[in-house]
């Protein structure tokens, strides 16, 4: 009888040693259970030719084409070494060229006539700016001879994700070898779920993802795998929540007449109808006996700050402290420096001065001298400080908090899961959590990124923010736009109001040592230069464009007080120009900056620009934010320059880059990135599935939280979290 490997048989045993290591290598495979869910990308049929006009440069694509012409070039005079065999192939819409040199070029030319349909697989490239596939590996499509294509499921062909070293037709033949063991497959879905809904059995899904007679094959088993990745990953989180309701935690609820009354009697404004909703959410959860764990979403300045410091005051006023976490120094001191304006007399408790409620606001940074940092922590463990805003340098050992009851982290993304949790494990309970971001998540990437956290979104932006309008400034193809950008800077400064010039890099020693190791991307060899440096273009707009007037840099390696220095000159408008780094992208609120220019815009992600963008128009005055790229006007970052130029909506833009992103892998810490648990499963698109998931997870967690009578859910969520992934959620 022919042997049927197990799922978790290596590949090596089924399909020879080196075929194994190109997969576990290229495509991460390493077991004849990763090879079946490795699914096609997409489907080729034998009478159709694939789209040509929107291949993506630099990625590695297969195609169904047929030859228009094929000719070879000869030159040099040299025999044989000398010549170039240009293949042109057409779908009847768009044309692509191929190139064979060298001694390459006999067996495609005998191979390729005009007329001939095949399978083209390679790099695509740029020359001469037009596409093209150097070299491509190819099969013929053809029902004799070596490839018999009707073999191959009919109809359909299936066309997998490759690489260079692997083309899609030398994959399709090793999941051939493994198929049959998709019999053994253990089915992680409920059966009433299953059934309920309609769904196919696993073998079933994967034997027809694979070899589909019809689309409508595709439909059936790619409806039923998603269901796979959606179901198992909300069981993980389902399960995370449902150990959190385990916990305990000391209620907190604000005192009649405490702090937060005398706070909001201050204020010189009303809060907005979403303020007002998002503090309520919050208040509910402070005042229950497990944790908070609530992440507050808002765009560019909705006025979160001014939510998580009420959410604080309610917290001090119960008789706790209360932690903000911020992911660099000039964040923590900015939002140090507006805590206490906002406040006021309230911050200075046990001071000449202070409120009769007051309480100590204290920084605890890294930078900071002995005397201050001894003071600071002693405020701290004592209990004089009601709350701390500080950067990880509040995660070390040494600091010790009198009862820490919430801990707040703003920014989410730019912190890993372990420092989190080392704050949060301070606390003699565990303390509530509140997470910020103004990176505005799609509702079904909140589902499943942050799917063990309640969700507020505010979306309102408080009145007498102003419109910021941006633009796309080619500076390749039209140097007088860019000419025309430092005009309007001056025009800026001379009406009285500020700006800032962003750059992707400093520019300094350390930087040039960097850039020397790194290797060049593909983007680099098309620019042929580095990104622009914060230092040289500070330079060369002070002897030129903008001599005359006040300029700064700000950057990362700067000294602290440097650093708080020069964002103190600039904030009280003794500068007219900063030229900085990224570290100006979250929570720098400068009201008077009006205009931003941002060099190399195209090295720059979708929700970056959006957040730096939102350094403008905070005042009454409109903004304007200028994106200044090199890059051609068909390339896909001046696509991504141009969404970002059309829509100020932060939701929009994160969809948009989401997509050009993907996911990454959802569970993981990096969240972004090209490998991802999720092979059918489109956050973007898939929302209905998702909320279907989160509901059903739910439903088995809560009537089953050790999942005992679903021993095949109980294996797929052990193959789902891995140990760094299960510790990822542990800590959430």
């Amino acid at each position: 009888m022919e042997h049927v490997p197990a799922l978790d048989e290596p590949l090596k045993k089924s399909l020879g040693p080196a075929t194994a290591k190109v997969m576990a290598e290229a495509l991460d495979l390493h077991t004849v259970g990763d090879l079946l869910h490795h699914y096609p990308r997409r489907y080729a049929e034998r009478g159709e030719l694939t789209t040509l006009s929107d291949l993506p440069l630099d990625e590695h694509v297969t195609v169904v084409a047929q030859v228009a012409d094929a000719r070879v070039h000869t030159f040099n005079g040299a025999k044989g070494r000398g010549q170039r065999l240009e293949v042109t192939i057409t779908d009847g819409y768009g044309r692509l060229q191929l190139v064979f040199f060298g001694k390459g070029v006999h067996k495609p030319h005998h191979d390729l006539a005009p007329g001939t349909r095949a399978m083209f697989s390679g790099k695509v490239s740029l020359f001469n700016r037009r596409l093209q596939l150097a070299h491509p590996a190819y099969e013929l499509l053809r029902g004799d001879g070596d490839v018999a294509v009707d073999a191959w499921a009919g109809a359909l062909i299936p066309i997998y994700p490759a690489t260079t070293k692997l083309e899609s037709w030398k994959i399709a033949k090793a999941v051939d070898a493994v198929l049959p063991s998709a019999a053994d497959a253990v089915d992680p879905l409920p059966e009433a779920l299953r059934e309920g809904r309609g769904l196919a059995e696993l073998p079933d899904a994967l034997r027809l993802v694979h070899r589909p007679r019809t689309k409508a094959d595709v439909a059936a088993a790619r409806e039923r795998l998603k269901w796979d990745e959606a179901f198992v990953l909300q069981v993980a989180l389902a399960r995370r929540r449902y150990a959190d309701t385990q916990l305990p935690a000391v209620p907190r609820r604000p005192a009649a007449d405490g702090l937060l009354t005398a706070f909001d009697a201050r204020l010189p404004f009303t809060l907005t109808d979403g303020q007002l909703k998002v503090s309520r959410e919050i208040f509910d959860d402070l005042a229950t006996d497990h944790p908070m764990h609530r992440l507050l979403q808002g765009e560019v300045g909705s006025g979160k700050t001014m939510v998580a410091l009420r959410a604080m005051l309610a917290v001090v006023d119960a008789g706790g402290q209360a932690a903000m976490l911020a992911p660099t120094e000039v964040l923590a001191q900015q939002h140090h420096r507006s805590v206490t304006e906002m406040m006021g007399e309230l911050a200075e408790g046990g001071m000449l001065g202070g409120a009769e409620r007051a309480t100590k606001v204290v920084l605890l940074t890294g930078s900071m001298g002995a005397a201050a940092r001894r003071q600071a922590l002693l405020d701290l463990v004592t209990g004089e400080a009601g709350i701390v805003i500080g950067t990880h340098a509040l995660i070390e050992d040494k600091v010790k908090f009198h009862d820490l009851g919430l801990v707040v982290v703003d920014e989410q993304h730019r912190f890993g899961v372990e420092q989190r949790d080392a704050l949060r494990g301070k606390g003699k309970q565990p303390p509530h959590l509140l997470v910020m971001t103004a990176t505005p998540i799609p509702r079904t990437v909140a589902m499943t990124v942050f799917g063990d956290l309640e969700t507020s979104v505010l979306d309102q932006l408080p009145a007498g923010r102003s419109p910021i309008a941006s633009h796309v400034v080619p500076a390749a193809d039209k140097p007088h736009f860019l000419a025309r950008a430092w005009e309007r800077v001056r025009e800026e400064v001379e009406s009285g109001h500020q700006a800032y010039v962003v750059c992707p890099r400093i520019g300094d020693e350390e930087d040039q040592k960097k850039a020397a190791k790194r290797k060049p991307s593909a983007e680099d060899e098309a620019e042929k230069r580095p990104p622009l440096a914060v230092l040289d273009v500070a330079e060369k707009l002070g002897a030129g464009p903008l001599a005359g007037l006040r300029i700064a840099v700000l950057h990362g390696r700067m000294h602290p007080d440097d650093k708080d220095d020069v964002m103190r000159r600039f904030a009280a408008g003794e500068l007219d120009v900063l030229v900085a780094t990224t570290v100006i992208e979250v929570g720098v609120n400068v009201p008077n900056a009006t205009a931003m220019v941002i060099m190399d815009a195209d090295r720059f992600g979708v929700s970056q620009l959006h957040q730096l963008r939102g350094r403008v128009g905070r005042g009454s005055a409109p903004g304007l934010c200028l994106l200044v790229t090199e890059m051609p006007e068909a390339s896909p970052a001046r696509q991504r320059l141009g969404a970002v130029a059309a829509t100020l909506d932060g939701f929009e833009l994160s969809r948009i880059d989401l997509e050009q992103r993907r996911e990454g892998d959802v569970l993981g810490q990096a969240q972004s990135g090209v490998r991802s648990s999720l092979r059918v499963l489109a956050v973007i698109d898939d929302e209905e599935v998702i909320a279907a998931a989160r509901e059903e997870a739910t439903a088995v967690v809560l009537a089953d939280p050790e999942l005992d009578a679903h021993p095949g859910l109980r294996t797929a969520l052990d193959a789902l979290l891995s140990e760094e992934r299960e510790e990822y959620l542990e800590k959430g």
